[in-house]
């Protein structure tokens, strides 16, 4: 069901009262941006990226981050059709939430900011991935749980749904009363989270994991207090064994000697079987610029090596859309 008729069929599931379908529907947003060639993130997400946005002040629509990550140019498209110029505002990588700011008022009614911890398990809930009547879609959440994500990413609580929508970078997740849920992530082969689930879907970063950290990334571009230590380092999570898949290029991590196929099997003396737990011992010895010592398997060999940690947003280029 890709249709208005959406809407209201996820109103009719309840006894709330919500605003119209096209207040909703005018918050909704097309986002596309322009990465230069020389871009560091350009190897692995492209120079040219599109998806959708929330309205949710006057002239500030929230995406997902790496849709904008190192923008030279950003554009924001309404569902009538009126494109302005937009300025990534903020960047949160802990969240994973870019922020934009629209050069231009486009009309719209901003939207509210739901309760996200409140959705549980077989709740239903709407996607709206498209401005536009034919960008809705119904779906149901199969699992709240933590996400861990192999490029030192990790959520505590993320919104799993079911059935997945093939247009979800940036998607809005709208609950019974017209509130922001949250934004769209990912598409998901195990939704449900069950070993041997086979239940595609999509991951939502929660939009409570917002609320906080709103007035810091309109004031400042980011939240407030030290950044994460980060090393630059894919990590892929199989069977308790955390192996290398990539070094970023002039990354901490590759600097100090880390390679592909490396396994990882400790932070400092502390074994790690999981991105999780990787990743905690990581951000637990302080913030960013901190030394992080490693100890790897590499061939037949046990190494160490000690990695100086940096901001992730210093790594990355800057852009003129900032």
């Amino acid at each position: 069901m890709r249709t208005l008729v959406a809407i209201l069929a996820l109103a009719a599931s309840t006894a709330l009262a919500q605003p119209s379908a096209e207040e909703t529907l005018s918050a909704v947003v097309g986002v596309s941006s322009k990465i230069a060639q020389g871009a560091r993130s350009a190897a692995t997400l492209g120079t040219e990226r599109r998806g959708t946005g929330a309205l949710i002040r006057e002239q500030y629509v929230l995406t997902i981050g790496y849709l904008v990550m190192e923008a030279q140019a950003v554009e924001v498209t309404s569902q009538d059709g009126r494109t302005v110029p937009a300025t990534v505002a903020a960047f949160d990588h802990v969240s994973g939430f870019g922020l934009l700011k629209l050069a231009a008022p486009l009309g719209g009614t901003p939207l509210v900011l739901g309760d996200s911890a409140g959705l549980g398990a077989n709740d239903p809930a709407m996607v709206i991935s498209a401005p536009g009547r034919e960008g809705a879609s119904i779906v149901r959440v199969v699992s709240r749980r933590g996400f861990s994500g192999g490029w030192e990413y990790m959520l505590d609580s993320a919104i799993f749904t079911h059935p997945a929508v093939p247009e979800w970078s940036g998607a809005l997740l709208i609950g019974p009363t017209g509130e922001l849920l949250g934004i769209g992530s990912l598409i998901v082969a195990d939704a449900d989270g069950q070993d041997g689930g086979r239940e595609p879907g999509n991951m939502f970063v929660p939009i409570d994991l917002l609320k906080p950290i709103l007035s810091d990334l309109i004031a400042s571009g980011r939240r407030k207090g030290p950044a994460r230590p980060w090393l630059g380092v894919n990590t892929d999570e199989v069977r308790g064994h955390l192996f290398v898949s990539r070094v970023s290029p002039g990354g901490p991590a590759e600097r100090a000697g880390l390679r592909a196929d490396d396994i990882v099997l400790a932070v400092a003396d502390d074994e790690v079987h999981s991105l999780a737990e990787f990743y905690s011992r990581i951000w637990s010895r302080g913030a960013a610029g901190v030394d992080v010592p490693l100890k790897v398997l590499r061939g037949a060999q046990v190494r160490s090596v000690t990695v100086r940690s940096v901001d992730r947003a210093q790594y990355f280029k800057g852009s003129t859309a900032y």
